[in-house]
């Protein structure tokens, strides 16, 4: 059975030039409202995927995610988002995109139909087997990421895949595919819209459920939060204020001191716990 991209399907939608601008958001809005739904679908996926990583992680291992044009932009900045929210090191998840950084803001010709380039930089990273590689391809065509899978693959290296499309070649890849599946774009072909959205949907649920099963977050709050403007000290300040019963003033120049909301509610509780 040939191959069909749904992502390259034609719009259900046609003759967008000649509609009001009201008509186009709520069309564009009526095809958001699938994207939740199609990421509801791929939640085992996401599960078996999240579940083999974490156990690698507290080994010391690392996640990579590798994508080209929209699907690597949204890996990068989900990796980079990691070390403010959870105060992780930048190390542990990282973000790669077919033309380096170079192609977070402009297109660099050819990057992605290079099978090999993935694998190579991968390289660079000393990647092992207690690593795990997440491939992100909306078509499921990548060339820079299907080779990265394989090679990772072959060499002992857990692998997902996140794509728009079913039996998809990246699918054939992973060890564990995440099939999204949201039909065709608004604007025909247009990935960056419904599969861009699915995409981020997923390496949320992703890193965020890696993070908090590392115990990097206490109930619901980001305790280990880098504290990189005053609105986040301002948040941090009444985290420890309310954790421990103190006054704000109190509870700030504990928190500046120790750097993190974990560290200073531990750093307090070990000084002032009865003997």
């Amino acid at each position: 059975m040939a191959f069909v991209k749904i992502t390259e399907q034609p719009s259900l939608y046609d003759n967008l030039e000649k509609k009001t601008v009201l008509e186009i958001l709520q069309e564009i809005n009526a095809e958001d409202q699938k994207v939740a739904l199609a990421v509801q679908k791929t939640i085992p996926q996401i599960e078996r995927l999240v579940s083999q990583i974490v156990p690698r992680m507290k080994q010391g291992g690392r996640v990579f995610y590798l994508g080209a044009g929209t699907s690597g932009r949204l890996g990068v900045l989900d990796a980079s988002e990691i070390p403010p929210t959870f105060g992780m090191p930048p190390t542990l998840v990282i973000g790669l995109i077919a033309g380096g950084d170079t192609a977070l803001r402009h297109p660099v010709e050819n990057a992605e139909d290079d099978m090999t380039r993935g694998w190579e930089e991968l390289q660079k990273h000393h990647i092992n087997t207690k690593d795990t590689v997440i491939g992100i391809a909306a078509s499921g065509t990548t060339p820079y990421v299907i080779g990265a899978l394989r090679a990772a693959r072959e060499h002992g290296i857990l692998t997902g895949s996140i794509s728009s499309n079913p039996e998809s070649p990246i699918s054939k890849e992973a060890d564990i595919a995440i099939e999204m599946i949201v039909g065709p774009e608004y604007v025909t072909g247009s990935s960056r819209m419904k599969s861009g959205t699915g995409q981020k949907m997923i390496l949320n649920m992703i890193s965020t459920s890696v993070m908090i099963q590392l115990g990097r977050v206490k109930g619901n709050r980001m305790v280990n939060m880098q504290l990189s403007n005053q609105k986040l000290v301002d948040r941090g300040t009444r985290m420890v204020a309310e954790e421990l019963g103190m006054d704000y003033e109190h509870a700030r120049r504990l928190l500046l001191l120790h750097g993190s909301v974990k560290k200073a509610v531990d750093a307090y509780l070990a000084e002032n716990q009865n003997p």
